[in-house]
């Protein structure tokens, strides 16, 4: 992507169904569940880069014992520290004390993290700073065991402020008001009534009161505490939550936004934001793993019962298609194929574009994770020009010489590599035409693949956010090798409304896409419609966020997607650019085609999957009106 942008989060649970010593005995160490987490998370590091965390939770641990260790690191190398820090505790034992660093038993009892069961966050910071505060997991202590909570996870929500509403009924003080702590203190409030009530039940009995107390966390209905929680939650939510006595959940929203995958057998449950993650640390094959229902929570009680069930009514599933695109990793072979297709779809538009010339035409790929989608857009160029040379040959089978026939069969898509992402340069510098200059060489260019005032140059990006390091510095590089022409494909569709799901794309007028439309509404003599859109959403600003309809598409209406694209066009060619420039998009109806199971589409058509989405939109949009440089939730 050459607008990078940060995006949803990443988790990884574990729960250990045995003793720690059964996996001492079978995998030579106690370690097993540990040395599993740094896995899961190093295999998801591109999910979270600004800090990682992690939790462990001890069972059955004598009354007065430390039961749980939290770890936080927001360094560059957050989990290698995280996990450094749990080894040198145990390389104090195996030095001083070998025989005692073989006792499971033992260091489970006296080592911390060494526990049965295991959380892992890797966090990208869309909102709140990167301080170690902000880094996942959090924990709402309490002196009953069982009413001790530890959450992480991978969410945003639309109604922080009024979740914080709610919560204010019953509590008076938070420590911030992010939806971190929104999520913390809603699941810990309906988790001490549901303690509260089990409790009562137990004395109401005949139980000793102090027994009760102690046996309290084996009556627990965790779903009692799911469904009341899902009801305050307005967003795209992987949530992981361990109770102090050993309870713990994953929970996905209800629309299915945000991943969450599994896999159980008899001595281990494991859960993640991706799949090949999974299949990798646990050498799994694809079908073994099971993708968590939306509306759904994996639970897994203290003794061990594995459960998935239903905690709220599920909505028509609208999985992040950015997931797809861009985000998660393509070593899972569904991903892989679908962002082929997303190259392929874009075969027919692209050969248009350059009038069919395969001689004068150069293709390639803006580095790195373009590739995939490359390699479609190469396969449907290719299918092409089979069927073509099928029907040509057919129809001039008698009159083809050998000269002609080699001709015929040597045709095919110049393929090259005109950029090399130089991946250990970074941009620090902050003053924009500094650091503008310094982007143009993240990338090295390979000159002599463009034979300079004939050819054109079509490069494949996955998507274009704000246009910004495209128009500054990619296009820039490449017009140094003289093409006569640059055409930049995204495999995505136009950017043009907000997310408030987990993506770093808040604000309207970051979005060259909004910024196109913007001119077209000036040129067309229509910019009186932004005072209308501004008008009408002001007005449904303290309406319900069920009753809010989202005024800014009627903006993008007036327009077709070709209009604004070319706008676009125009907008990213540099002032002192020889070649000319045209940026294609993909569409909506082949971005479908090719992800099918994952329709959450609201960046590109303003359709939001909850209530929120559109209260979020309409306020993006009176911030943009009022100048204000702030995200809208």
């Amino acid at each position: 992507m050459s607008d990078p942008i940060k995006h949803e989060c990443g988790i990884a649970f574990i729960r250990l169904l045995k003793p720690l010593s059964y996996y001492q005995e079978k995998y030579g160490t106690a370690l097993y569940g540990l040395n599993k987490l740094y896995l899961l998370m190093e295999k998801q590091h591109n999910r979270g880069q600004d800090g990682a965390g992690m939790a462990t939770v001890k069972l059955n641990l004598r009354s007065g014992q430390p039961f749980y260790n939290i770890n936080k690191s927001n360094s560059k190398q957050a989990i290698a520290e995280l996990f450094e820090r749990v080894h040198q505790d145990v390389a104090k034992v195996e030095q001083s004390n070998p025989a005692l660093a073989q006792d499971a038993e033992w260091m489970k009892n006296h080592v911390p993290f060494l526990g049965e069961v295991l959380m892992g966050h890797l966090r990208y910071g869309t909102h709140g700073g990167n301080g170690l505060d902000r880094c996942h997991p959090f924990v709402k202590t309490n002196g009953w065991l069982s009413k001790n909570l530890i959450t992480a996870g991978n969410f945003n929500l639309t109604n922080t402020d009024e979740v914080f509403s709610n919560l204010e009924q019953s509590s008076t003080y938070f420590k911030d008001r992010f939806d971190t702590t929104a999520v913390l203190e809603t699941l810990g409030n309906f988790l001490e009534e549901e303690v509260d009530k089990s409790y009562e039940q137990l004395v109401l009995k005949g139980m000793a009161p102090q027994q009760a107390a102690k046996e309290v966390g084996d009556h627990i209905q965790m779903m009692n505490i799911l469904k009341q929680s899902a009801q305050w939650f307005d967003g795209g939510y992987a949530i992981m939550g361990i109770l102090g006595h050993g309870d713990a959940f994953v929970m996905r929203d209800a629309a299915g936004i945000r991943p969450a995958f599994y896999y159980e057998d008899e001595e281990i449950v494991v859960a993640a934001s991706e799949r090949p993650a999974i299949q990798t640390v646990f050498n799994l094959k694809e079908g073994q793993i099971k993708e968590l229902k939306p509306g759904h929570a994996l639970m897994v009680s203290k003794d061990g019962t594995v459960v998935e069930a239903a905690y709220c009514e599920a909505k028509e599933k609208k999985a992040c298609s950015f997931e797809r695109i861009y985000f998660s990793r393509g070593s899972d072979i569904e991903i892989y194929d679908e962002r082929k297709k997303l190259g392929t779809h874009l075969a027919e538009s692209v050969l248009r574009e350059v009038e069919f010339d395969f001689k004068n035409t150069v293709f390639s790929y803006i580095p790195n994770t373009a590739e995939v989608s490359f390699y479609g857009l190469i396969k449907g160029i290719e299918d092409y020009i089979n069927t073509w040379k099928r029907e040509h040959i057919k129809k001039h089978q008698y009159h083809l010489d050998e000269s002609k026939l080699d001709h015929l069969l040597s045709m095919r898509p110049r393929v090259e590599k005109i950029a090399i992402k130089d991946a250990k340069l970074r941009t620090f510098i902050t003053q924009d035409n500094a650091r503008n200059e310094m982007v143009q060489h993240v990338y090295d260019i390979t000159y002599g693949s463009i034979r300079s005032g004939e050819d054109t140059m079509v490069v494949i990006d996955d998507s274009i956010v704000r246009g910004t390091t495209l128009k500054e510095s990619i296009i820039k590089m490449l017009d140094r090798l003289g093409p006569r022409k640059i055409v930049i494909v995204s495999s995505a569709p136009q950017i043009r409304y907000p997310d408030c799901y987990g993506i770093d794309m808040s604000k309207l007028g970051d979005f060259v896409a909004f910024r196109a439309m913007l001119s077209l509404l000036d040129k067309s003599g229509n910019t009186g419609l932004l005072d209308e859109v501004y008008k009408d959403c002001k007005a449904q600003e303290n309406l319900a966020k069920e009753d809010v309809k989202n005024e800014v598409k009627r903006l993008y209406k007036l327009f077709s997607a070709e209009e604004i694209s070319e706008e676009i066009s125009r907008i990213l060619t540099p002032a002192d650019c020889k070649a000319s420039v045209k940026i294609i998009y993909q569409t909506i109806e082949d971005l479908h085609r090719a992800c099918p199971n994952h329709l959450g589409d609201w960046y590109f058509t303003g359709d939001y999957p909850t209530p929120g989405g559109n209260k979020v939109v309409n306020k993006a949009f009176i911030n943009f009106m009022e100048g204000k440089n702030e995200r809208a939730y």
